[in-house]
């Protein structure tokens, strides 16, 4: 069950993270609480599924990454090995299974068309996998995403 202070306190994490050093000293100031109940907040929301990470999200186009969105048809029973396979890539952002003749989908982003290449070969071969359809952007659509809580 989230608190009030829970919610307030994801409310300013989805866009408000300070850059600091401590920042989880920072959000205990503007939250009028310590560091540690801070962040002992912050780890059981991870514990139990409310985060799922926290971190910077990076302007990949300005950074010079090639995004693709990558569909795979997974032979039965091997869903979840080859989904840890991909995330096992720093370039995999994150990966679903969805409903559908391709049933895991996820984003690879690559500096290169050859590193591109290279990974999505590599997870073809991984055993279970049966087809990969690679659909590479050509043009960049930011949705943002935050959720107000109440």
């Amino acid at each position: 069950m989230l608190t009030n202070f829970d919610k307030s306190l994801l409310n300013i994490i989805q866009r408000n993270l300070p850059i600091s050093e401590r920042p989880f000293l920072e959000l205990a100031k503007i939250l009028e609480t310590t560091e540690d109940h801070v962040i002992e907040r912050l780890r059981y929301l991870k514990e139990h599924g409310y985060i799922r990470r926290i971190g910077p999200f990076f302007d990949s186009g300005k950074l010079e990454y090639k995004g693709t969105l990558v569909a795979l048809k997974v032979k039965e029973g091997y869903m979840q090995q080859v989904a840890e396979f991909i995330n096992h890539y720093p370039g995999a952002t994150h990966n679903y299974e969805r409903e559908g003749e391709y049933d895991l989908w996820f984003t690879l982003l690559t500096h290169s068309e050859e590193k591109r290449k290279q990974i999505l070969d590599e997870i073809k071969a991984q055993e279970g996998v049966e087809k990969l359809m690679n659909l590479v952007s050509n043009k960049k659509y930011k949705i943002n995403v935050q959720f107000k809580l109440k």
